[in-house]
């Protein structure tokens, strides 16, 4: 009984203050992480680089996305699609091109130190930095890990 109070503690506090775990909700990350996959996120380094999916809060939600930029980057969206110090990004999906939102933003933007703008993978219609601006790296919770994809049965 008293190595499996152990057992359960240790698991307790790995997945509280090490590892959380988060469900995705919406579309927003399709087809990397589609809507009710698991994903399990590492909170002790944030740190992050260019292509890393991180999960943060946004409006009391939690909300999985993508780092396209990180401090002393500049980031623009021009009539081409997503520019990153004056490169012109590849996108995943060569035939969705990023766009700005009318409200949201000014672009160029200059990310500051311990911040990051992220992107939605599925930027059709999506809440990321567009809108709400860079994020500062201590307000994100960390960076995902592993993906169990939700299987139906």
């Amino acid at each position: 009984m008293m190595k499996m109070m152990v057992i359960a503690t240790v698991f307790i506090l790995l997945f509280t203050l090490v590892f959380g775990i988060h469900r995705n909700k919406g579309s927003a990350m399709t087809s990397a992480i589609n809507d009710a996959d698991l994903t399990i996120f590492y909170r002790l380094n944030k740190e992050y680089v260019a292509k890393d999916v991180i999960i943060l809060n946004f409006a009391d939600e939690r909300q999985v996305s993508r780092v396209v930029a990180t401090a002393g980057d500049t980031v623009d969206i021009t009539e081409e699609g997503l520019v990153i110090n004056g490169a012109l990004q590849k996108e995943a999906d060569g035939s969705l091109r990023t766009t700005r939102y009318e409200e949201g933003v000014e672009f160029p933007l200059l990310v500051a130190e311990g911040e990051v703008f992220v992107l939605a993978d599925n930027r059709g219609n999506a809440t990321d930095s567009r809108i709400y601006g860079t994020v500062r790296t201590k307000d994100t919770l960390g960076k995902v890990i592993m993906l169990l994809r939700k299987r139906e049965i």
